[in-house]
């Protein structure tokens, strides 16, 4: 690994837990630390942050050492290059907006913090701060309180964002009014952000590598789009399994209020999305509900998307019920179906077979 990403080595042991990780991250991008509760997230971006002390441990990020036990190094949280967005914003409520983010400036001028990850009036205008600057702190709702929490940690220059599921404490009206804020810091920020969730449609929203913890250790680690596809994850069994397809806008039909996405396997129809500019690559989710097989190309259908496909693997997914993962052109695509379809139709890997995708969410 490049010394732009994160190194890190936790073992941290408590009398009914153990956390015991082996981390090569990516050195940018939202990368989730995902899984049940209880199975280590917070804890591992605690032990990162020096806010847990691993021993033994290592932790190297974007080429600084913070700790390394076998060299005796160990940089207490204050002098580490991040900034850390919990679940409540805790700001300070005498201050206004403006007051908290120079707070967070003028540590990290004290610390001799080198350039920014992102200038703070574009991290102000990405994250709609430009007419809260002049706020009290108290008077905020909670989505902006978020707002100006990353604000804040972004004003620390760190090399390195950590956010503490960032959208737990809000309800469903706040998470949907900040997750764009979000996307658009992912697609801006220069530096790794570790995003811990335990809800898979943040991650496959914003995430594009993931580490899937189970009771303390890394089941798997790579890219959002190979783990939500793999039948041996949890991530690919029950009602909420999901893939996600990347494409390109190709066209929008402003008559029949939809857009067309051109993908690997051909083309998909989504919604219309006037908003977003022809040209423009963008990734939907498909819901493995959303998606039924057919052994020849169906007309007279409501369905519009229909691709063709090859069975790579399958699993019982619960009684009655199974899983198939297909290859549409090089995109990965999930179809749960039931026990008497698979068998009256075949469904076995290699098997040719066309995709009929009912919904697709458009998530970039």
């Amino acid at each position: 690994m490049s010394n732009d990403g994160i190194r890190a080595r936790l073992l941290l042991q408590r009398p009914a837990f153990t956390l015991d990780v082996d981390l090569a991250l990516p050195g940018r991008g939202f990368i989730a630390l995902f899984g049940p509760s209880g199975c280590g997230k917070t804890t591992c971006l605690r032990a990162l942050a020096g806010l847990e002390r691993a021993r033994p441990g290592l932790v190297q990020v974007q080429g600084a050492t913070w700790q390394d036990d076998a060299a005796g190094v160990w940089l207490p949280t204050h002098q580490r290059a991040l900034g850390y967005v919990f679940q409540e914003a805790s700001l300070f409520e005498h201050l206004s907006v403006r007051g908290n983010i120079a707070y967070a400036q003028k540590r990290a001028q004290r610390s001799g913090r080198g350039a920014a990850a992102v200038a703070l009036d574009q991290a102000v205008e990405l994250l709609g701060l430009a007419g809260l600057m002049d706020q009290g702190a108290a008077t905020l709702s909670g989505g902006e309180r978020q707002r100006v929490a990353i604000a804040r940690a972004l004003a620390a220059e760190p090399r390195v964002l950590l956010m503490d599921e960032p959208l737990a404490a809000l309800d469903a009206g706040r998470k949907a009014e900040l997750l764009p804020y979000l996307e658009a810091l992912q697609r801006t920020l220069a530096i790794p952000v570790v995003y811990v969730s335990h809800a898979v449609d943040e991650v496959a929203r914003l995430a594009t590598h993931m580490v899937l913890l189970d009771a303390g250790r890394v089941r798997a680690s790579g890219s959002t789009e190979d783990l939500l596809a793999r039948l041996d994850l949890p991530l690919a069994q029950g009602d909420a399994a999901a893939t996600l397809v990347e494409g390109t806008l190709l066209r929008h039909d402003s008559a029949e209020h939809l857009s067309t996405l051109a993908f690997a396997g051909g083309e998909l129809h989504v919604g219309s999305s006037t908003a977003r500019p022809v040209g423009q690559r963008l990734r939907v989710r498909v819901q493995a509900r959303d998606v039924s097989l057919t052994l020849a190309r169906q007309s007279g259908t409501s369905i519009l998307n229909i691709v063709p496909a090859t069975v790579t693997g399958l699993r019982e997914d619960s009684p009655g019920q199974w899983m198939v993962a297909l290859d549409a052109g090089g995109a990965r695509l999930l179809a749960r179906i039931t026990q008497r379809s698979v068998h009256a139709l075949g469904i076995a890997p290699g098997r040719a077979v066309f995709a009929q995708v009912k919904g697709v969410a458009l998530l970039d």
